[in-house]
């Protein structure tokens, strides 16, 4: 299974079915890769990882670990996120 891609997946709060259209895959297909039963091919895998703005490499990994840093993305601000304490 490949953890980092569906945990990251879930923290921004998308359904799998529903990333799965944006895509323009079938869900049945974005089941199948995050449980290791299918090979995504190199142009998904990098359009999954841009839409997740996420390292490719780690989202593929089948090693949990925490996330790369992605705060240098050109399309991403590197504003640091709130944290609310209390």
């Amino acid at each position: 299974m490949l953890l980092n891609l569906k945990t990251t997946i879930a923290a921004r709060r998308l359904k799998q079915v529903d990333f799965a259209l944006q895509l323009r895959i079938a869900p049945t297909a974005l089941s199948e890769i995050i449980h290791g039963h299918r090979q995504a091919d190199p142009s998904l895998r990098a359009r999954i990882a841009e839409a997740l703005h996420a390292d490719e490499a780690w989202l593929f990994s089948s090693v949990t670990r925490i996330p790369p840093r992605m705060d240098s993305h050109p399309d991403r601000e590197s504003a640091p996120l709130a944290v609310r304490r209390g």
